[in-house]
């Protein structure tokens, strides 16, 4: 179990070939295996792969990133997600803006 902030973590580890295996599976529209990847990338904090999984249109993975990157504050990443559809992020973003706005006072 590893504790980030304010998340407490279990971690899983897999080995290359079966994220290999999954990543695979996933890119052919398994369900399953995509949200297996969502969950391990999750884990790990992997953005890059959160975000290949996002552009294939899985929207878990879109979640995933907009919740690491407001934990993280990454205004950069939440504007991208923003640029890109996710309405979550945008939320994220006037919130956060809200808090910059409400610490200038």
């Amino acid at each position: 179990m590893v504790t980030t902030g304010r998340r407490v973590l279990e971690v899983t580890f897999v080995t290359d070939p079966e994220l290999r295996d999954l990543r695979a599976r996933a890119a052919k529209g398994n369900r399953d295996a995509a949200d297996q990847l969502v969950e391990l990338a999750g884990e790990r904090g992997d953005l890059e792969e959160l975000r290949r999984l996002a552009d294939l249109g899985y929207r878990d993975a879109t979640d995933q990133l907009v919740e690491l990157a407001a934990e993280r504050g990454d205004t950069a990443e939440l504007r991208r997600l923003a640029d890109s559809g996710s309405r979550d992020a945008v939320d994220v973003l006037v919130e956060l803006e809200g808090e910059l706005d409400d610490d200038a006072e």
